[in-house]
């Protein structure tokens, strides 16, 4: 299977399946000379981990990351460097539950990718999807982690801003509150409300989409390329790329197309550190180039397709069925995608910013 590498300079390759003995990634292109904390890149683990609360899949898994390569002890410190060698990473496989899914190994389930994967390799895992479950998201928030220390003026954070049809506040909005609740929503008075909207669905055996609004703020303006390398361009592959993600907009988005040139337009004015924007309908992107605002990209996420709301569907030889996909599912696969989301972003900033010094010899703008 080709296509399972991502990045150019700054570029992680993930493997495993999701019931195989272990996932892993590794990470190339990372400099060298770099603090590594393995308590930081743990602690992104267990925020995307499973069987956290009512509200995720209860499959149990530690997703306790182990890194194989690529880091060496500081003489001076004691503390981990990074040796500018490929950073391999291993997560195992501890609460795999096959059998729930021996009733439909036949059966392609609706939504998923089955049908077309079994078309285009004539072979299957029918194990919770094998390499197309979302289990394989682990790998990229690992490689998420390392991302973060090539750039560490970046700051880089998600929150759910919609589940189903209920939307947050804006006004009620507060980054400290997204990991004080188990929904990753910055407003804690959304996400109560949520919590019994999910406990009614998840009851019924349903699911329901979410939207996911991710901000990196600190990212200085130049980073990007105008025709084939847009930042904007590769932001919206990274998120597309993620498990359930059907769409994906920056700054203003699809509300863009209801505006004026006169409104869509960010004005500008002089300021003391150079010229500033009045408003940031741009997402922080300007021609596929970072403007120095800070860079706002939304996805949508589907319904989780696993539900246990009998479905008809076709067997692998053509004949009519129905099936109903037992096992353990997130009600809103949205939410565990939030830290997701933050791991896609932070690859690509590594990356752009990687590309922008290679090609530049700076590390920002030409600045006034």
């Amino acid at each position: 299977m080709s296509h399972n590498t991502f990045g150019h300079l700054f570029r992680f390759t993930t493997w495993g399946e999701s019931h195989g003995p272990a996932i892993g990634v590794v990470v190339d292109g990372c400099p060298p000379n770099l603090d590594v904390d393995p308590a930081q890149i743990q602690r992104q683990l267990d925020r995307r981990k499973p069987g956290q609360s009512r509200f995720t899949t209860q499959r149990r898994e530690d997703d306790e990351v182990k890194i194989l390569s690529g880091v060496f002890e500081d003489d001076r410190t004691g503390g981990l460097k990074t040796t500018g060698t490929p950073i391999s990473m291993l997560i195992d496989n501890k609460d795999q539950r096959s059998k729930d899914y021996s009733d439909i190994r036949d059966k392609y389930r609706p939504g998923h990718a089955d049908y077309t994967y079994h078309q285009k390799y004539g072979i299957r895992d029918y194990r919770g999807g094998g390499r197309t479950s979302a289990r394989e998201t682990a790998s990229r928030v690992a490689a998420g982690a390392i991302a973060r220390l090539v750039i560490p003026g970046v700051t880089v954070r998600a929150s759910l801003v919609q589940v189903g049809p209920h939307k947050i506040d804006y006004a009620n909005f507060d980054w400290d509150q997204v990991d004080r609740n188990p929904l990753f929503c910055a407003d804690a008075r959304a996400s109560e409300g949520w919590a019994s909207y999910l406990d009614d669905i998840r009851k019924q055996g349903n699911s329901v989409g979410a939207v996911i609004e991710v901000v990196a703020e600190g990212v200085p303006a130049g980073w990007g390329a105008p025709i084939y390398g847009k930042l904007s361009a590769e932001l919206a592959s990274a998120m597309m790329s993620i498990n359930a993600v059907k769409g994906v907009e920056i700054g203003a988005g699809f509300d863009a197309a209801a505006l004026t040139g006169a409104d869509n337009a960010d004005e500008m004015r002089a300021g003391n550190q150079g010229p500033y924007f009045k408003s940031n309908k741009a997402g922080g992107i300007l021609g596929g180039v970072s403007n120095g605002d800070p860079v706002v990209v939304r996805l949508a996420v589907k319904p989780t397709s696993s539900i246990l709301t009998p479905r008809e569907t076709v067997t692998t030889d053509n004949r009519d069925t129905e099936i109903v996909t037992k096992g353990r599912h997130d009600p809103c696969v949205g939410i565990r995608a939030v830290p997701v989301a933050e791991a896609m972003m932070a690859c690509v900033l590594a990356d752009q910013f990687l590309r922008h010094r290679g090609q530049t010899g700076r590390e920002g703008p030409v600045g006034f």
